[in-house]
């Protein structure tokens, strides 16, 4: 199958695990399918950028890997990717962001109560999705220690948006503090997909293991990586204004890293740090305070160690995934050269 035959029969999959309701109801599953890609905001069938889907895909690619039937991970992929949009719709108000992928969020569309309303309905949805691994052959065993590995990521990643919001302003956080949040937030979800993925493929827990080891370093890598993109990206490629990160005054893993090294006492503390505190204290940021910001970053190389970090990860995800006892049929092998490619496209990356 082809990336993009992937991604149609993964939201498939997603469609199926919606239920089917009478008229009265239709315009609550609509507003959901709005966010998803799948209507305008007319809420009339149409058909726009749902996102990479990388998550549900790398699902499916590790069942496959390890010998397993791409079939009986379907349902996981559905609700993997529908728990990653129902974050996405809950983000959006917490963050108070007007778009997502180029559109209007779910909450600025139809009102703060509609947006936190469909987010919740998409958790259950996400959950109706996995209900159907049974139905896919998945032992019912099996299923329920899935479901409960699933349930464990959500906590976690609920945990690590407490972190997120409980760190915004906070120029004292130390890069353990920052690794602790993406590590919930971001790699614990990349984490489970593999992991999930090669337990629905019949893994043995050596493989299980590794396939886990393996997204929760890719997963820090990505969020690392986008960190770069946040300050550094081009803005075409990224679809993102340049320095977005820093207009924003969001406490990426550069700042932190060069609030730690202008700290008093510190490597090079001097009246750097007090000026880019001043700046990520202030109401606005203008496009001399970001010249100035950036500066900064460039004077302790903060980009230097960002990416160095990411590459660290990178580095870890692989060497981990070289330790997955790999099936030896053609697709399995298949899959799994696809799991390293996509991995490898994941450094260094521009958008």
């Amino acid at each position: 199958m082809t990336t993009s035959d992937i991604i149609t029969t993964i939201q498939s999959e997603m469609r199926a695990a919606f239920p089917v309701v009478e008229g009265r109801l239709a315009t609550f599953y609509a507003m959901q399918e709005y966010h998803l890609g799948w209507r305008d905001a007319d809420l009339r069938p149409a058909q726009f950028d749902p996102g990479k889907l990388l998550r549900p895909q790398f699902a499916l690619l590790a069942c496959q890997a390890v010998g397993g039937d791409i079939d009986r991970a379907l349902p996981l992929a559905a609700g993997i990717q529908l728990i990653h949009d129902f974050s996405l719709i809950h983000d959006d108000i917490e963050d108070n962001s007007d778009t997502r992928r180029g559109r209007t969020t779910v909450w600025r569309q139809w009102g703060l109560a509609h947006g936190i309303n469909a987010g919740d309905g998409m958790f259950v949805i996400a959950h109706l999705a996995l209900h159907r691994m049974s139905d896919a052959g998945v032992e019912p065993s099996l299923a329920l220690d899935i479901i409960r590995r699933f349930d464990r990521t959500v906590l976690n990643i609920c945990g690590g948006q407490f972190l997120d919001l409980s760190f915004e302003g906070n120029l004292d956080i130390t890069e353990e503090d920052y690794l602790m949040m993406i590590g919930c937030k971001t790699a614990a979800l990349i984490a489970a997909t593999t992991e999930l993925g090669a337990m629905a493929g019949g893994a043995d827990a050596v493989s299980v293991q590794a396939m886990a080891d393996f997204g929760r370093n890719l997963g820090l890598a990505f969020q690392v990586q986008d960190d770069v993109l946040g300050v550094w990206g081009d803005a075409q490629t990224t679809g993102k204004p340049f320095a977005a990160d820093i207009y924003r005054r969001k406490v990426s893993l550069p700042i932190v890293y060069a609030l730690h090294v202008l700290a008093p006492g510190g490597e090079r503390g001097d009246n750097k740090r007090s000026d880019l505190e001043r700046i990520y204290c202030q109401d606005q940021v203008g496009d001399a305070d970001v010249s100035r910001v950036l500066g900064i970053l460039e004077s302790v190389d903060a980009r230097g160690y960002t990416e160095t970090m990411a590459e660290r990860y990178h580095d870890a995800a692989m060497q981990a995934l070289s330790r997955v006892r790999v099936a030896s049929d053609p697709d399995a092998q298949a899959a799994f050269a696809r799991i390293q490619q996509i991995a490898e496209s994941l450094l260094g990356r521009q958008n």
